[in-house]
């Protein structure tokens, strides 16, 4: 029996209205496919040159995120394991670099990157993300204030326990007019960093394996 045209018409834009989600889909899938390996190489990328600018020019020849390690510690202040990366001039291993939070800032929790030389002095510190306030708290971050900067060269032991403080508490390290709070916070959370460092620094230290990341749970 032949179908009413009405339904062959139906039928009809059924049919294309298929083809096209088909077609549609396929070119959506094609196109991530495409993309999803550029945008992860210049994430990865991008990464690196974060990492990089903590560490001094030509005091590594690794790539930084080719082999993370995995720790996790409470001083730290991290939730979850992170990774930290190991770099090494000529296989020997000259610094590391830790993910580290700071869990009372004055708007919440502040992350940073903490680089530590091999001798255990700070290659450098940077804010990676926060709510702190703009024009106030903000200034821990280089584009806003070198105040971070204040960190390169220091150690666990110099200064000593009393000098990691900012100086309305005693300590050597400058606040801001106004926010007291965010620079109390970033330089406590160095400091802890500063003491996992030196508790787990022949681990650390060690080479990472090729075959992966290793995971310390400290």
């Amino acid at each position: 029996m032949a179908l009413p045209e009405i339904s062959r018409s139906m039928l009809k834009n059924s049919l294309v209205l298929g083809l096209f989600a088909v077609v549609t889909v396929g070119v959506v899938a094609i196109t991530q496919q495409g993309t999803a390996g550029r945008i992860a190489t210049a994430e990865r990328e991008a990464k690196a040159q974060a990492l990089a600018q903590i560490l001094p020019a030509g005091s590594y020849d690794n790539h930084l995120l080719d082999h993370p390690r995995l720790v996790f510690d409470p001083l730290l202040g991290n939730k979850t394991p992170t990774p930290a990366y190991l770099a090494t001039l000529q296989g020997e291993p000259t610094a590391v670099i830790l993910q580290a939070t700071a869990p009372d800032g004055y708007s919440g929790s502040i992350f940073l990157l903490v680089g530590i030389l091999a001798d255990g002095r700070l290659a450098g510190v940077r804010v990676v993300g926060h709510k702190e306030t703009p024009g106030l708290g903000d200034k821990i971050e280089l584009a806003k204030s070198p105040w971070i900067n204040g960190f390169v060269g220091q150690s666990l032991r110099a200064p000593d326990a009393d000098g990691w403080a900012v100086k309305k508490d005693g300590g050597q390290f400058d606040q801001f007019a106004g926010a007291t709070i965010t620079p109390r916070a970033v330089v406590k959370a160095v400091h802890k960093t500063l003491q996992y460092f030196d508790k787990h620094r022949d681990e650390l230290l060690a080479p990472v394996s090729s075959q992966g990341g290793e995971n310390d749970n400290g």
